[in-house]
């Protein structure tokens, strides 16, 4: 992957913080960010912010995603109701480079409670940088849309 994809990164109260500062870190490397919110730490619904950051990568106005919450759970199981959408909840740079060589994920969700700012970059940059391996996979990957 290359630092001039399009990303859309989205969270609810509880990922606000490392939101703002991977934006700032990816936006240093040339990536264009489309911030689908929250923009304060006011307790809000995270599929408010889930569906708009899923949406924009099935239409393709991003590249990939990045959402957080507390646990990562609740955006991952919503944003995967999104037809072409592969999200994958990562805490370890291991599990983000799986994701993408095994499973094709294009959108990173990561526990923001469970991992520190450290972690969630490490993470965002494999994802991010790492291409998907094919191969044996496609044939995996082709069978997960239930349309």
């Amino acid at each position: 992957m290359e630092s001039h994809l399009t990303i859309a990164i989205g969270c609810d109260h509880a990922g606000i913080e490392y939101k703002d500062m991977i934006k700032v870190h990816l936006e240093q490397l040339g990536y264009t960010m489309i911030d689908k919110g929250t923009y304060s730490n006011a307790s809000v619904d995270y599929p408010d912010y889930a569906h708009p950051v899923a949406l924009s990568v099935e239409t393709r106005e991003a590249d990939m995603g990045i959402l957080l919450c507390g646990s990562a759970n609740g955006v991952c199981i919503t944003a995967n109701k999104h037809a072409g959408i592969r999200a994958a909840l990562c805490w370890n740079a291991e599990v983000s480079s799986l994701a993408r060589l095994h499973n094709d994920a294009n959108i990173i969700c990561l526990p923001a409670r469970f991992i520190s700012i450290e972690e969630a970059i490490q993470c965002t940059m494999t994802f991010l940088t790492t291409d998907f391996e094919g191969g044996r996979h496609q044939n995996r990957v082709s069978k997960i849309d239930c349309a």
